[in-house]
């Protein structure tokens, strides 16, 4: 599985360039059974990411682009009336798809944003009284805009607390965005790519994820770590459950994609500010409070 895994990697990095490391947490996301965050300045190639992953992995994708005048019909559906029959018919909306990209989703108000959350936790739509199911495996990649920007709307807790990991791309090193320049454009490398997996190979992968091992000494490390951010001075309130939760699950997706079988504490280390970043608020409410989490002793 990992050299599949690799291949899929490595498949992005043609696209995305000087970006590994991003595109494996995105991944581990992935695998995890998650959804991403991605925050990050206009141009960086957040929405070129989530479109080669789909790619990569043989989903079917659809993208959502996000604005002030979208509603929550225009995300998951509406139902029509049917003049020949008689009834009203439901017209699935975009959400139906293995793969979404909501593209810029903090541009939409609150509400639109609120049309996610269902659909995110539990992977269903209801529309006026009727449950229906999306197709698995279902991943939301959402990109962001940073919250100064003119026409931003911030994301409630509660829809930050449905994605799994927020990541960031930043600006590609010399050498890659020369590459860029000088290279092919991205789109058409993107319809020239062939997967590297099938979402049957993803299901086994993400079987795979839940049986990773995790020792008791490394829980009580996950646990050392819950405490600290909910007793420490830096912060207005601490990691719920939940966030807990997330932690262990991306902790083995990260430990499948190295190749083991059991997650070690560096693992978790690594997941660590992309998990719970989103998900802690300073008490300064400024500033990366990430990295007090140093101060927390590995077993």
């Amino acid at each position: 599985m990992k050299k599949k895994l690799d291949e899929v990697a490595a498949c992005c990095g043609e696209v995305i360039l000087g970006k590994p490391h991003p595109i494996r947490l995105a991944l581990t996301c992935l695998l995890a059974r998650g959804h991403l965050l991605i925050e990050d300045l206009p141009g960086v190639g957040k929405t070129t990411l989530a479109h080669t992953l789909a790619v990569s992995l043989g989903l079917r994708f659809n993208r959502i682009q996000f604005t002030s005048d979208l509603l929550p019909g225009d995300v998951i559906g509406v139902s029509v009336y049917d003049r020949e029959k008689g009834s009203f018919k439901f017209v699935p909306g975009p959400v139906f798809a293995q793969v979404i990209l909501a593209d810029e989703v903090n541009r939409a108000t609150p509400k639109t944003q609120s049309a996610l959350l269902e659909a995110m936790e539990e992977h269903q739509v209801t529309v006026e009284g009727e449950t229906r199911t999306l197709p698995e495996p279902f991943f939301v990649i959402a990109t962001q805009n940073p919250t100064h920007q003119v026409g931003t709307f911030p994301l409630p807790e509660s829809q930050l607390d449905r994605f799994l990991m927020r990541i960031s791309l930043g600006f590609p090193g010399p050498a890659a965005e020369r590459e860029l320049l000088a290279g092919s454009d991205r789109r058409r490398l993107l319809a020239t790519m062939q997967p590297r997996m099938n979402p049957d190979e993803l299901v086994a992968a993400q079987v795979q994820v839940d049986a990773v091992h995790v020792s008791p000494a490394l829980l009580d490390y996950v646990q050392a770590l819950l405490r600290f951010s909910r007793s420490a001075p830096y912060f207005k309130s601490g990691l719920s459950p939940r966030a807990g939760l997330a932690l262990v699950q991306s902790a083995r997706a990260w430990a499948l994609l190295e190749g083991r079988d059991y997650v070690i504490p560096e693992d978790v280390r690594e997941v660590l500010p992309h998990v719970v970043g989103h998900r802690l608020v300073t008490a300064g409410g400024t500033g990366d409070g990430v990295r007090h989490f140093d101060e927390v002793a590995i077993p």
